[in-house]
């Protein structure tokens, strides 16, 4: 199979290891609005249903989500409205998790620790790629992706083992991301600065 040519789109998503593996499957022939689409509206069904009080349903919406949009992960994203796709998979992340851990009782703080751990991850994301530095592909593995994190939340809120999920999984990528980000940029050639001594020296 011929590799999907990389784009900033696709690189938005911020696929995991078992979105990309279903990629794989329909070698970039799903176009990926679609079905994340359905993928959302399905996701808020069950969230709507889960935050109701109807006992396990929601921690069925990462399965969902990843089933419908994990196979358009290698499409090239070159529709005119695949734009949509990354914030829509945004969208649907933090609703899962904001969602699953204000309905199971999970002290405020800890949401938002990990969802500030998110934000940050893909406030970095979007400012590389505006500055042509593509993240290295295994931190898109190490981070998990959107489908690997809602995945593992689901799996902690069926062991009933939530809060202790969210304080792992916060620790866990804030030092991920917070030091890959630090280290990626101090090592990074400082243009402006050397322009100016070249200039200086001249």
């Amino acid at each position: 199979m011929t590799p999907v040519p990389a784009s900033t789109v696709v690189a938005y998503r911020d696929d995991g290891p078992l979105s990309r593996a279903m990629g794989l499957l329909v070698a970039g022939q799903l176009p990926p609005l679609p079905p994340v689409l359905a993928g959302m509206f399905v996701t808020g069904v069950l969230l709507l249903i889960g935050v109701a009080g109807a006992d396990g349903l929601a921690v069925f919406a990462p399965t969902v989500t990843l089933l419908l949009a994990g196979p358009g992960s290698s499409h090239a994203h070159d529709g005119r409205l695949d734009w949509l796709v990354p914030p829509i998979l945004r969208l649907i992340e933090y609703a899962f998790l904001a969602a699953c851990g204000f309905a199971n009782g999970v002290h405020p703080v800890l949401i938002s620790l990990l969802l500030g751990a998110l934000a940050f991850r893909h406030y970095d994301l979007v400012y590389r790629l505006r500055q042509r530095v593509y993240p290295p592909q295994w931190l898109a593995t190490a981070g998990l992706g959107w489908d690997g994190r809602m995945m593992i939340v689901s799996l902690f809120a069926l062991a009933g083992w939530l809060t202790g999920g969210y304080v792992l999984l916060a620790l866990y990528l804030w030092a991920l991301f917070g030091w890959e980000s630090l280290t990626c940029w101090l090592a990074a050639p400082r243009i402006g600065t050397e322009t100016a001594e070249a200039g200086t020296q001249d």
